[in-house]
């Protein structure tokens, strides 16, 4: 009692409570994945390891914005190959056909698509569970059939050329150049998806994925939260979908289809939901396999529902945060 009248006395502040202890390992892990980034064209010798480096950064694009949607928002998604396609035949069409800039085409065609998911992401948002990911099934076939099928606008199931890629003028040619250009997009990607985890809003989509009915009885509007982050999960998709077109110089319809939804989900699901830097763990792990297993290419579908299983029954949080888990319980 006398040290606090002392305290008083003297006009000292009370000490502060120290900052949250998630936000350091977050910023911690964004630097670690800048510096592996940075440090990896040591490891790739020739171009192939850069193909195959750009396309995990491409799909860990997709798998940042799908984990937002699945891992925090408990919204599933069985349709988002449908918005990867539509963002990169958009950005194709834009660039080829009506003569407008490549970096500006993939900014509309982004824009675009996140409307297109503004709209429809209103009423199938409604639905819950099984219902959902039928409605985004279903969604994603139709997006991969008009792709398919409309032969004179998208080049049907042969595919369109697409026009290289520049930024104000500056081409970007070569994998070691696209290679510096996808990994920014990444780590831009990660630190968004870190600050919307960490803000307001990213608390509100984990009390979502708790409870719905809570989070409304608490003044949460879910239906509002909800279409934003299936919007910007969508507006990743589209995204890395225009950058692979203008990557690959040559888009087809194959982008669009429901086993390129199962593989991003299978991502996903195997570096851990709720997991940032899970979500790019596994689409580093699981874009990597495939190239791996070139023997047996006509089973790829089959290993992915293996890893599934495996994942469900071993790594049921998925493997980053089950790892971490494990090993912080061994560090105490």
């Amino acid at each position: 009692m006398e040290s606090l009248a002392q305290s008083r006395a003297s006009g000292s502040e009370a000490p502060t409570l120290p900052a949250s202890p998630r936000v350091a390992p977050r910023l911690r892990g964004l630097a670690v994945l800048a510096l592996v980034l940075a440090l990896l064209p040591f490891a790739l010798v020739n171009a192939y390891f850069y193909d195959v480096a750009i396309l995990v950064c491409l799909n860990a694009i997709v798998c940042v914005g799908l984990n937002l949607l699945i891992g925090y928002a408990g919204q599933i998604s069985l349709g988002h190959a449908g918005f990867f396609g539509l963002g990169a035949y958009g950005s194709a069409l834009l660039a080829a056909n009506w003569g407008v800039p490549p970096f500006a085409a993939l900014l509309l065609a982004t824009a675009a698509v996140s409307l297109l998911a503004f709209v429809v992401g209103r009423p199938i948002l409604r639905l819950k569970g099984n219902y959902l990911a039928m409605a985004t099934l279903g969604l994603g076939i139709i997006i991969a059939i008009v792709l398919a099928n409309e032969d004179g606008v998208t080049g049907g199931p042969d595919g369109m050329p697409v026009p290289s890629f520049s930024v104000l003028g500056f081409a970007v040619q070569g994998e070691r150049m696209w290679y510096w250009v996808v990994g920014t997009c990444l780590v831009a990607a990660v630190w968004l998806a870190l600050n919307l985890i960490d803000s307001p809003r990213g608390r509100a989509l984990r009390a979502l994925h708790g409870s719905e009915v809570a989070a409304e009885v608490v003044g949460i509007d879910s239906a509002g939260q909800k279409v934003m982050v299936f919007v910007l999960s969508a507006a990743f998709a589209a995204a890395a979908g225009g950058l692979t077109a203008f990557y690959s110089g040559f888009i087809t319809p194959s982008k669009a289809s429901f086993m390129h939804s199962v593989e991003l989900v299978t991502m996903v699901v195997f570096g851990g939901m709720a997991s940032t830097f899970g979500a790019v763990v596994g689409a580093a792990v699981l874009t990597v396999l495939p190239q791996a297993l070139t023997v047996v290419k006509e089973y790829e579908m089959v290993v992915l529902g293996a890893v599934m299983m495996v994942t469900m029954i071993f790594f049921p949080r998925g493997a980053v945060p089950t790892l971490a888990a494990r090993f912080g319980r061994r560090s105490r």
